[in-house]
């Protein structure tokens, strides 16, 4: 695991496990935690590596109700947390069937000890809806949380500091390898909201997965995506 600083107090953090990036905002007052994890084990491995780089009370943001983003937020309680409304009504309804899946992955794998932390995982559901574009006050620094429309799921919420021009992304933006497009995904829809992502002109884009890229990779990413959703 390890830190990448993309701004002052605005930091990623990498996961060799799924190619994962966990992000953090500190402000002067509150901290922003973007996405939990897999499980609880490395949810308790975030939330440590956290409280090395600040005291400050935490709030959660999770971006979609996949697993992989959501599972890990038991440590972090008692904590407000974010999220679409279909976020929370999706997490309510598939995370088992999910969970189930991809347990069997990884005894497939023969990483059973990855399964059963999955399997173990007690789910969160976030507490608080965000809009279109909801804004919460670090203190000294506003993060605006924003659902850019259909993409990856229905419910994505990207996470912007204007201060820095830094933008999580979720997984509407991978690098390392092609996006994950799902039965919940609308690739029809998802070049528009690359759209909105780029329309906040940032510096820098943290994905879901793998390292951060500027504004020319998500460009192209968005131009692959609609290429393969064109009429043929």
């Amino acid at each position: 695991m390890r830190w990448i600083e993309t701004a002052d107090g605005v930091l990623a953090r990498r996961y060799p496990e799924l190619d994962q990036t966990l992000g953090l905002v500190v402000g002067q007052e509150r901290c922003l935690v973007i996405d939990t994890g897999p499980d609880e084990t490395h949810g308790l491995e975030w939330s440590a590596a956290i409280r090395e780089i600040t005291p400050l009370p935490w709030t959660i943001v999770i971006t979609h109700a996949h697993w992989d983003h959501f599972l890990g937020t038991s440590p972090f309680l008692p904590a407000p947390i974010w999220a679409h409304a279909r976020c929370r009504r999706e997490m309510a309804v598939s995370t088992g069937a999910q969970v189930e899946s991809w347990a069997a992955k990884y005894r497939d794998q023969n990483k059973p000890g990855l399964a059963e932390r999955l399997e173990s995982a007690r789910v969160v559901l976030p507490d608080h809806d965000t809009g279109d574009r909801t804004v919460l006050d670090l203190g000294g620094r506003s993060v605006e949380l924003i659902h850019p429309g259909l993409g990856h799921t229905d419910h994505d919420v990207i996470v912007h500091i204007p201060d820095a021009a830094v933008v999580f992304a979720g997984d509407l933006v991978e690098e390392g390898a092609p996006p994950s497009v799902g039965e919940d995904s609308h690739p029809g829809h998802w070049p528009a909201a690359l759209d909105v992502l780029l329309a906040l002109n940032p510096r820098v884009v943290v994905p879901g997965h793998g390292e951060p890229v500027d504004a020319g990779f998500v460009v192209a990413q968005r131009a692959a995506i609609a290429g393969s959703t064109s009429p043929r």
